[in-house]
């Protein structure tokens, strides 16, 4: 799979400071009007590439919208050296993120600078395991609606309200060297989460989080993930899909070269039952390192349901094309391969191969296994735990 292009830095840009605008580095004013001043000047009224510049300080903003096409010469950049802070009145946000960025083609957005949503106040608030579909999300910290052959280098999200990164309708954006953190028990905070795009690269990231480092939703293709330092958190997940039915075909994913250190999950594939037929196919895990993780490889398609245990999956979902190729490490769990499929569509072609793994949780002298239902795999190489008894 071949990583996206994205646009080429531009050194000879228009520089637009928030300072000039208003903005106030007091951690106190509300800057939402100065940001969106400054970012309509970069935007739609510069002869010459434009830079947004957020200058050091501590910059308190509601929540933001950059609202593109921009008209100004591409690419538009936003340069973050600062600190942008989150309100945390969650009255005053109408939809479920804080920035925003909407329509915006060749978007340079890097810095050394820190998105903190503030999100230990609005944790709480968070009844989705109550209250389930009922349940409103909160804010993701940054989102990338309809963002096209786009950069995002640099930066570090810190502390979301939910999602860290929610991007939909994307195509051709490269991640390169984020810094993405939130504590282990922060709920949904999923450090980036990927749906209806194409095209994306995420590279060089490290990534903490109480949910998963970086999850696949639906309606996804070409998305290729490498060099990831992922816990804690969920792991690196495809899904869950198939809880609504307007959710479509995962088309292409290539996971490679990560770290999964005290994670719940390592590669994972999740599917619900679901009620309308879509696929999951041509999914590649391969060169991961586990330290402690407690599912190193899973499929499950019961993903949701409440009985334990768990009843044999009848998921309309089709999982296809699946390879599990050199995972090593350690597992805190006796059944470090577990893939559950669905007993009305088996999953078919999957590929689990080279795997070394070493138990390290207690009791130590229980067995150490794979497990599958309804998956048509093979097994081949070294292969510790043993391969399943198909």
């Amino acid at each position: 799979m071949t990583p996206p292009t994205a646009p080429a830095i531009t050194e000879a840009t228009t520089i637009f400071d928030v300072k000039t605008f208003g903005a106030v580095a007091d951690d106190k004013t509300d800057n939402v009007l100065a940001l969106r001043a400054a970012w309509m000047a970069a935007c739609k009224n510069s002869t010459k590439p434009a830079t947004l510049l957020i200058p050091q300080g501590t910059f308190r903003t509601g929540q933001t919208l950059f609202a593109g096409p921009c008209t100004s010469p591409k690419p538009i950049t936003v340069e973050v050296i600062g600190t942008l802070t989150a309100t945390s009145d969650l009255s005053e946000y109408y939809s479920p993120e804080w920035i925003n960025f909407l329509s915006v083609d060749e978007l340079v957005l890097k810095g050394s600078g820190v998105f903190d949503g503030k999100g230990a106040a609005s944790w709480p608030y968070n009844d989705c395991k109550k209250t389930g579909e009922k349940c409103a999300p909160l804010p993701s910290n940054l989102k990338f609606d309809k963002v096209n052959n786009s950069i995002v280098k640099d930066i570090t999200s810190l502390n979301s309200k939910e999602f860290h990164f929610h991007l939909h309708g994307c195509s051709n954006i490269s991640f390169n060297n984020l810094t993405i953190t939130a504590p282990g028990n922060s709920p949904n905070t999923d450090g980036m989460h990927i749906s209806s795009s194409d095209l994306i690269n995420v590279t060089n990231s490290v990534i903490g989080t109480g949910d998963d480092c970086i999850s696949i939703g639906h309606s996804t293709s070409n998305i290729s993930i490498s060099s990831i330092t992922c816990g804690p958190g969920h792991g690196i997940s495809v899904g869950s899909l198939g809880k609504r039915p307007e959710e479509r075909t995962v088309d292409g994913v290539h996971v490679k070269n990560c770290t999964f250190t005290n994670t719940t999950n390592g590669a994972r594939i999740k599917t619900f039952l679901g009620t309308v037929p879509a696929e999951a196919k041509n999914i590649i895990y391969e060169d991961l390192i586990m330290n402690g993780a407690q599912n190193p490889i899973i499929i499950d398609q019961s993903y949701g349901g409440k009985k334990k245990p768990r009843v044999a999956s009848t998921s309309v979902w089709k999982i296809s094309n699946v390879h599990f190729r050199r995972i090593r490490g350690t597992s805190s769990s006796n059944i470090p391969v577990s893939l559950q499929c669905s007993s009305t569509n088996p999953c078919e072609a999957v590929e689990v191969a080279d795997i070394d793994l070493a138990y390290v949780g207690l009791p130590k002298n229980t067995t150490f296994l794979s497990l599958c239902s309804n998956a048509k795999a093979t097994f081949g190489g070294k292969l510790n735990p043993p391969a399943c008894q198909l």
